[in-house]
């Protein structure tokens, strides 16, 4: 430890990160060549929780190869009393939404529901129903931004809509649901229709 210097220490973390901004799989070898992180799924996902000059698209593309530090990663996420489409706008801060509506964003949307429900076990809705209503919040937002969607939807199309999906009456909690998409905006900024 007599040669350690914090200033070695901080350039192996910059060249680190930007060789990961470039391409995740080569920054991580460096990270581990380097002895700076631990090819281990806890310390990595760790890592990724509080790194924040990490590139999230690089970051996206590593957790696809990487799927056990992904559900560490997101058992960090506490999301106990929050609303959820703030809960979902902080989820996807840390977790970059894919490009595109497929498999990855199914599963990122089905394990969001699992962790919101464990962090709210109050509330009185299963993991199924914050899944609709989540992916219902990601359409509503791509919906009510994108300038190539003429005709919105209107707050009583999205109530119906929700209410006949999970089968519950609760559309007081529907239209504040709605309400913060169209007044805060986007929840998935990436997501694409």
């Amino acid at each position: 430890m007599d040669n350690f210097s914090y200033h070695k220490m901080y350039l192996q973390l910059d060249e680190g990160s930007v060789t990961f901004n470039a391409d995740s799989q080569m920054g991580m070898d460096y990270f581990f060549k380097h002895e700076l992180l631990d090819n281990r799924p806890s310390e990595i996902a760790k890592f990724f929780h509080l790194a924040k000059p990490l590139d999230k698209r690089q970051m996206r593309l590593y957790l696809n190869t990487r799927p056990e530090i992904l559900d560490i990663l997101i058992n960090m996420q506490d999301f106990e009393n929050q609303f959820l489409p703030q809960a979902l706008r902080r989820f996807f801060a840390v977790l970059q939404a894919p490009d595109k509506r497929d498999h990855y964003l199914h599963l990122m949307v089905d394990k969001f529901s699992h962790r919101f429900c464990k962090c709210n076990p109050s509330l009185g809705l299963n993991a199924d129903m914050i899944y609709v209503l989540s992916f219902s919040l990601i359409m509503l937002s791509v919906d009510l931004s994108s300038p190539h969607i003429k005709n919105k939807m209107s707050k009583r199309e999205f109530i119906r809509n929700v209410r006949h999906a999970i089968h519950k009456m609760d559309d007081e909690l529907y239209g504040h649901l709605y309400d913060d998409i169209y007044l805060k905006g986007h929840i998935a900024v990436n997501t694409k229709t």
